[in-house]
């Protein structure tokens, strides 16, 4: 999946669009909901070395939220990483256009957003 193929697909069945939110890297977007606030998705252009990856150059990883029980099956598939500068409890990365099938994508993105829901005090949830 591409950035462009992403924000399409967050704009029409989220109604979320990117936000670019720091000047210093302005490749790095998040994804909020709109009732809420609260981010879903954040995409950051990061240099490969810093991911321990082969090869020169910048990718896109796609930091999404994720519970505990599906992050520790996710995190020994090829194209899965800790996230970058989120709470890697609570947040998986994936890199966009890696072996990631655009089904299980969109799939994830769908549990990110459904997690993105702003607790209650007192909520057990």
């Amino acid at each position: 999946m591409t950035r462009e193929e992403l924000w399409d697909h967050a704009e029409r069945v989220y109604g979320s669009r990117p936000e670019y939110l720091w000047a210093s890297s302005p490749n790095t977007a998040i994804l909020r909901r709109g009732d809420t606030g609260k981010w879903f998705a954040a995409l950051l252009d990061v240099p490969r070395a810093r991911l321990g990856l082969p090869g020169e150059g910048r990718t896109d990883l796609l930091n999404l939220k994720c519970g505990p029980e599906l992050m520790g099956s996710l995190r020994g598939k090829e194209g899965y990483l800790p996230a970058y500068h989120m709470n890697k409890g609570s947040w998986i990365g994936l890199l966009l256009e890696g072996p990631v099938s655009r089904e299980e994508l969109i799939w994830l993105l769908d549990i990110s957003y459904e997690l993105a829901i702003k607790q209650r005090k007192g909520s057990s949830r």
